[in-house]
């Protein structure tokens, strides 16, 4: 165990900087200026100030939802210019440029003017001056380049062309034109209402996903990643395909806490990839099971990506029953990929860890094991009713006072600095995209755009519900190349969602988590798969060939979505557990029998008859319906009876020195 435990820590060491290099080149929203001195003490302070705002409302009282946001944006917007480089060329700096001090100003002032303008704006009936209109005119312009360069170019693309839409719009003939709008009433829509940059999106990420990344970044400074390895490596580092077994663990317990899927590869990758290399798995597929088993963070409750919590904004339902509903599906999701990795490993013969390469489970459960509990009190409370920002606050507080229980993990006063400040830092992407797409859904909203578009959907989709479900599959998959997954979803639920809602009867819950769940599934998908480039780095491999073998091994997750919308009782709608408890069971049966056709091995190698009844069998248990289940049951326990019968019959073969004798 010791001598695991040091290479695992020499690894760590020597690959440190190459995976903070990595991470630059692979995700947009790790190229930070990294300060010295005075300037790295101002950053400090104004992250920490921006922590201790949001702990202070979340605890005494949130502000006016408007007054909320625009502080919010206001902190947000001073640590982008400060902490992001205009370019490349700019980035080894150590210094801000004058520009980016003038970016900072003229971003600062709007919300703040905001702020205090308000409350007048109200009594005045909403009539607005052009000092107001200059202010938001402002905010807008600097506000896309936050975008630009926390973001990239991708989503601020997308989010100029519909400002440019709905600038330009009324010239376009046909049914995609709109009525004329002056600049005056574009700005007042997009900057001083709910409906444009200060609505939903920005209100969840000034509340509720704040809070949250907050709390991941306290349990990461009670050394929670390393108890994740060895608690993982403990369980299953001895099976077979024991490494690759213990990045699917360890993955899913990352995404319990965290849902950002580049830096789960990142964190547990770099341990997991290299472990994986060294018992024989080639490095392409190393890099994909961590890119797989990353990817599944954002569908992983308690904590899931930032755009559940949206989600329950939009639905206007309690984060506690999205929450819920993801179980089954994050459960087959990981189950699937545990299968495949399995089947791979007893097809290649890839054993497992030795015994005294392993950590004592229970030695590491009672040096580590109190860790857990901030995450169970924080479930606790979510599924008690609580609000997520009354269980993220006691997460948090519980967190830092259970760290104390064992010396190793007690991260006092300098750890609690440092998690306030690495809070505020990691809330900077998902605020700044959550205000971006509001240029977006506040175009949508004023031009109408999203009927048109929804109608067009459905004609293309020739009033289908499958083939409208795939169109917005590939809609979510391809917008998700070059737009992070939280604006992803809110975009295209924007308009994809309300169809299948309406127009097919899919429930309302089964709509938004089909868009949400092929937006993360989009890290993984070629060409642009930042967590699948992140874990193909790590495991020096190329990038494409990670991407194509994630999409493989992932494969029986890309069609689970389509299993709830469908049979929504697996999103556990409805209150017949029994149904509940046999829907699931089929599913995963459904999930094995796919994964069986698709590694072509079973007990042993599948033929063709063998591995298209498994391909048929899992349609079958997948497909509502108690005589579908039993058709599918049969033809599982045909295969297998063949399979077992066979390999008994190989079994008694004599080799060949007994038929040379």
């Amino acid at each position: 165990m010791q001598d695991i435990r040091n290479e695992r820590d020499n690894q760590t060491q020597q690959d440190a900087v190459d995976i903070d290099k990595l991470l630059e080149e692979v995700d947009h929203e790790s190229r930070f200026r990294k300060y010295a001195g005075p300037m790295a003490m101002v950053i400090t302070v104004i992250a920490i100030a921006m922590s201790v705002f949001q702990l202070y409302t979340a605890g005494f009282g949130l502000l006016e939802s408007i007054k909320q946001r625009s502080i919010h944006l206001f902190f947000l917007t001073v640590l982008v210019f400060l902490l992001y480089p205009s370019g490349r060329k700019t980035s080894g700096r150590k210094m801000p440029t004058v520009f980016d001090f003038l970016f900072m100003i003229l971003g600062a002032v709007p919300p703040l003017y905001l702020f205090f303008r308000i409350d007048q704006i109200n009594l005045g009936g909403g009539l607005l001056d052009t000092a107001d209109y200059a202010i938001g005119a402002i905010g807008i312009i600097v506000l896309f380049e936050a975008a630009r360069r926390v973001l990239g170019m991708g989503l601020t693309t997308i989010a100029f062309v519909f400002l440019i839409y709905i600038l330009f719009g009324h010239y376009i003939p046909g049914t995609f034109g709109h009525r004329e709008f002056s600049l005056e009433r574009i700005i007042e829509h997009l900057y001083f209402t709910p409906e444009g940059i200060f609505g939903i999106p920005l209100g969840v990420s000034a509340t509720y996903i704040f809070l949250f990344v907050l709390f991941g970044a306290v349990l990461n400074a009670t050394k929670m990643t390393q108890f994740i390895n060895d608690f993982a490596l403990s369980l299953a580092g001895g099976t077979p395909g024991g490494p690759a077994k213990v990045a699917v663990i360890a993955s899913g317990f990352m995404g319990m806490i965290t849902g950002s899927s580049v830096a789960n590869a990142a964190s547990i990758g770099s341990f997991t990839i290299p472990l994986m290399k060294k018992y024989g798995y080639r490095p392409h597929f190393a890099g994909a099971v961590e890119a797989v088993a990353s990817t599944g963070g954002q569908i992983m409750p308690p904590i899931m990506g930032a755009a559940a919590f949206i989600m329950a904004e939009f639905l206007n339902i309690p984060y506690s029953r999205v929450m819920m509903a993801a179980i089954i599906p994050a459960f087959l999701y990981y189950f699937a990929c545990w299968v495949i990795i399995h089947l791979e490993a007893k097809k290649n013969g890839l054993k497992g860890l030795s015994r005294n390469e392993l950590p004592n489970l229970k030695k590491v459960i009672v040096d580590g094991g109190h860790l857990i509990i901030p995450v169970v009190i924080l479930v606790y409370l979510l599924v008690s009713g609580v609000t997520p920002l009354y269980a993220a606050v006691w997460g948090i507080f519980s967190a830092v006072i259970i760290s104390f229980l064992r010396k190793r993990t007690a991260i006092g006063l300098k750890g609690i600095l440092n998690a306030l400040e690495m809070g505020a830092r990691g809330a900077i992407s998902v605020g700044i995209a959550c205000a971006i797409v509001g240029v977006v859904i506040g175009s949508i909203s004023l031009s109408s755009l999203g009927l048109v578009v929804g109608n067009s959907i459905i004609s293309l989709g020739g009033n289908s519900l499958i083939l409208t479900m795939f169109l917005t599959m590939i809609t979510c998959l391809v917008m998700g190349m070059g737009v992070p997954t939280t604006p992803m979803y809110i975009i295209v639920a924007t308009v994809a969602a309300p169809i299948l809602s309406h127009n097919f009867n899919v429930i309302p819950l089964a709509a938004h988590m089909f868009v949400f769940y092929y937006g993360a599934l989009a890290e993984i998908t070629p060409p642009v798969a930042l967590a699948a480039f992140t874990a193909a780095g790590i495991a020096r491999a190329k990038p494409f060939n990670v991407a194509l073998t994630a999409c493989r091994l992932a494969l029986a997750g890309f069609i689970i979505p389509y299993f709830y919308v469908y049979n929504p009782i697996l999103l556990l709608e409805g209150h017949n557990y029994l149904e509940m408890i046999w829907a699931a069971l089929t599913a995963t049966l459904g999930v094995v029998c796919l994964s069986v056709g698709l590694q072509n091995w079973m007990f042993g190698k599948t033929n063709l008859i063998q591995r298209i009844a498994m391909f048929v069998a899992a349609i079958l248990l997948i497909t509502p319906g108690l005589t579908t289940d039993i058709m599918g049951g049969i033809l599982l326990i045909a295969v297998v009876v063949w399979q077992k019968m066979s390999q008994k019959t190989n079994n008694n073969l004599p080799n060949n020195s007994q038929m040379a004798q």
